[in-house]
C-alpha cells in the first residue's frame, strides 16, 4: 500500500508542477504564487 501511496502522492506532485506552470506569471500573480514558488506549492499539495 505504501507503493501506492508515493506514486499517487508523485503523479499528484507532478500533475500540480505542470498545471501550474502552464500559467502566466500574471495568472500565477492573481493566486499569490511567484514561478519560483511552485515546488513548494506542490509538495504541500501532497502533504497537506
Amino acid at each position: 500500500m505504501n507503493i501506492a501511496r508515493s506514486l499517487n502522492n508523485w503523479r499528484k506532485y507532478r500533475q500540480t508542477i505542470t498545471e501550474l506552470g502552464r500559467m502566466s506569471d500574471r495568472e500565477l500573480r492573481d493566486l499569490g504564487i511567484g514561478r519560483d514558488d511552485i515546488r513548494r506549492v506542490a509538495r504541500h499539495a501532497i502533504t497537506g
